[in-house]
């Protein structure tokens, strides 16, 4: 079990659009900041109704979360780590998003930790990071990871050098898990946001 403030002063972007998963974003969100990491969440400016994104519980709407920064007004390098929540809506509109490709190409260049669940490796997809890297998603998203030269195993969570990655919102403890054992590996290598 983690120390409650195993995280504390740690700086994690999450990158989301509207239609992100709920559980998702919001589960992760808040076991990180229960840990004493400051999460924010970083948009496109898009589609946002004062200055918020809405969630999804699979089809359904399930509420909004304020977002904190645009892209354009974000770098990685003022982050330890990167969250990438899942849903469909979500990871097909952000994977297009120029800015959002380059600060997880960033993000990834510097080895800080990303965690990345369900649909949201189409982001690594476009941003061309997944050739020869190992990870778990939706089912539906194989095909795109073993197209982009990626390994797709089909388990709760897999762990791939400084990626963690899970399928589902059931997955969200060992998701959890995994991130936080990997943020505090990052933490205490010295790497940190300036």
């Amino acid at each position: 079990m983690a120390d409650k403030s195993s995280l504390q002063g740690m700086k994690i972007a999450c990158l989301a659009m509207n239609g992100f998963e709920w559980a998702e974003l919001s589960d992760p969100k808040k076991a990180f900041e229960e840990l004493g990491a400051k999460v924010d969440v970083i948009s496109d400016g898009e589609g946002r109704d004062a200055g918020e994104i809405y969630g999804m519980n699979h089809h359904d709407k399930a509420g909004t979360v304020k977002v904190d920064k645009s892209f354009a007004d974000a770098r990685a390098n003022d982050y330890d780590a990167v969250l990438l929540p899942g849903g469909a809506l979500n990871a097909d509109a952000i994977r297009a998003v120029h800015q959002a490709q380059q600060f997880v190409k960033d993000a990834d260049k510097s080895g800080m930790p990303i965690a990345v669940i369900c649909h949201a490796p189409w982001l690594l997809v476009s941003a061309g990071l997944v050739k020869g890297r190992t990870l778990t998603s939706w089912p539906t998203i194989q095909d795109d990871v073993k197209n982009a030269g990626g390994n797709w195993v089909d388990k709760e969570v897999n762990v791939d050098k400084n990626w963690v990655s899970s399928r589902k919102p059931a997955d969200i403890p060992a998701f959890n898990r995994e991130a936080i054992a990997l943020f505090e590996q990052w933490r205490q290598s010295g790497s940190k946001a300036a």
